[in-house]
Protein backbone atom coordinates (compact mmCIF):
# COMPACT_ATOMS: atom_id res chain seq x y z
CA UNK A 1 0.00 0.00 0.00
CA UNK A 2 2.90 2.35 0.65
CA UNK A 3 4.03 2.03 -2.98
CA UNK A 4 0.54 2.99 -4.19
CA UNK A 5 0.48 5.99 -1.85
CA UNK A 6 3.87 7.14 -3.13
CA UNK A 7 2.77 6.80 -6.78
CA UNK A 8 -0.35 8.83 -6.01
CA UNK A 9 1.72 11.45 -4.20
CA UNK A 10 4.08 11.65 -7.19
CA UNK A 11 1.14 12.13 -9.57
CA UNK A 12 -0.29 14.76 -7.19
CA UNK A 13 2.99 16.69 -7.33
CA UNK A 14 3.03 16.46 -11.12
CA UNK A 15 -0.49 17.92 -11.16
CA UNK A 16 0.70 20.79 -8.96
CA UNK A 17 3.65 21.41 -11.28
CA UNK A 18 1.37 21.41 -14.34
CA UNK A 19 -1.10 23.80 -12.74
CA UNK A 20 1.41 26.27 -11.33
CA UNK A 21 3.87 25.98 -14.23
CA UNK A 22 1.15 26.50 -16.81
CA UNK A 23 -0.11 29.54 -14.93
CA UNK A 24 3.34 31.09 -14.63
CA UNK A 25 4.02 30.54 -18.34
CA UNK A 26 0.75 32.26 -19.26
CA UNK A 27 1.37 35.13 -16.85
CA UNK A 28 4.90 35.76 -18.15
CA UNK A 29 3.79 35.56 -21.80
CA UNK A 30 1.46 38.51 -21.28
CA UNK A 31 -1.73 36.91 -22.63
CA UNK A 32 -3.58 35.75 -19.56
CA UNK A 33 -5.67 32.70 -20.45
CA UNK A 34 -6.21 29.14 -19.27
CA UNK A 35 -3.99 26.64 -21.07
CA UNK A 36 -4.19 22.84 -21.32
CA UNK A 37 -1.56 22.13 -18.64
CA UNK A 38 -3.55 24.19 -16.14
CA UNK A 39 -6.71 22.23 -16.91
CA UNK A 40 -4.98 18.85 -16.70
CA UNK A 41 -3.10 19.90 -13.57
CA UNK A 42 -6.31 20.89 -11.80
CA UNK A 43 -8.00 17.62 -12.79
CA UNK A 44 -4.97 15.63 -11.65
CA UNK A 45 -4.89 17.49 -8.34
CA UNK A 46 -8.54 16.73 -7.56
CA UNK A 47 -8.43 13.07 -8.62
CA UNK A 48 -5.15 12.19 -6.92
CA UNK A 49 -6.07 14.23 -3.85
CA UNK A 50 -9.26 12.23 -3.44
CA UNK A 51 -7.33 9.00 -3.90
CA UNK A 52 -4.70 10.09 -1.38
CA UNK A 53 -7.36 10.85 1.22
CA UNK A 54 -8.50 7.22 1.13
CA UNK A 55 -7.24 5.13 4.04
CA UNK A 56 -4.22 3.58 2.32
CA UNK A 57 -1.89 3.84 5.29
CA UNK A 58 -0.97 1.26 7.83
CA UNK A 59 -1.88 1.43 11.50
CA UNK A 60 1.41 3.04 12.50
CA UNK A 61 1.13 6.10 10.21
CA UNK A 62 -0.60 9.29 11.22
CA UNK A 63 -3.82 10.00 9.38
CA UNK A 64 -4.28 13.57 8.16
CA UNK A 65 -6.85 15.61 10.03
CA UNK A 66 -10.32 15.49 8.47
CA UNK A 67 -10.51 19.29 8.67
CA UNK A 68 -7.29 19.58 6.67
CA UNK A 69 -8.63 17.20 4.02
CA UNK A 70 -11.89 19.16 3.83
CA UNK A 71 -10.08 22.49 3.41
CA UNK A 72 -7.80 21.06 0.71
CA UNK A 73 -10.78 19.53 -1.11
CA UNK A 74 -12.74 22.78 -1.08
CA UNK A 75 -9.76 24.79 -2.33
CA UNK A 76 -8.94 22.20 -5.03
CA UNK A 77 -12.55 22.21 -6.23
CA UNK A 78 -12.55 26.01 -6.31
CA UNK A 79 -9.40 25.95 -8.45
CA UNK A 80 -10.90 23.32 -10.75
CA UNK A 81 -14.12 25.31 -11.22
CA UNK A 82 -12.19 28.53 -11.88
CA UNK A 83 -10.05 26.78 -14.50
CA UNK A 84 -12.75 24.63 -16.09
CA UNK A 85 -15.31 27.35 -16.72
CA UNK A 86 -12.70 29.81 -18.03
CA UNK A 87 -10.80 27.44 -20.29
CA UNK A 88 -12.44 28.49 -23.59
CA UNK A 89 -12.07 32.24 -23.15
CA UNK A 90 -9.48 34.05 -25.22
CA UNK A 91 -8.50 36.17 -22.22
CA UNK A 92 -9.21 35.81 -18.53
CA UNK A 93 -9.60 38.66 -16.04
CA UNK A 94 -6.18 39.18 -14.39
CA UNK A 95 -7.77 39.09 -10.92
CA UNK A 96 -9.40 35.75 -11.70
CA UNK A 97 -6.09 34.41 -12.98
CA UNK A 98 -4.17 35.64 -9.93
CA UNK A 99 -6.88 34.02 -7.79
CA UNK A 100 -6.10 30.67 -9.41
CA UNK A 101 -2.39 31.12 -8.69
CA UNK A 102 -3.05 32.29 -5.13
CA UNK A 103 -5.39 29.40 -4.35
CA UNK A 104 -2.87 26.94 -5.82
CA UNK A 105 -0.13 28.28 -3.56
CA UNK A 106 -2.50 28.39 -0.58
CA UNK A 107 -3.44 24.74 -1.12
CA UNK A 108 0.24 23.79 -1.18
CA UNK A 109 0.78 25.81 2.01
CA UNK A 110 -2.07 23.96 3.75
CA UNK A 111 -0.49 20.66 2.73
CA UNK A 112 2.94 21.61 4.03
CA UNK A 113 2.28 23.68 7.13
CA UNK A 114 -0.89 22.15 8.62
CA UNK A 115 0.30 19.35 10.90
Amino acid sequence: MEALRLVLLYAHLIGFALLLGGAVVQYVSGKVRINAPMLWGSVTQVVTGLALSAPLRGDDDDEPAPAKLAVKLVVALMIFVMVFFSRKREAVNPGHFMGIIGLTLANAAVAVFWR
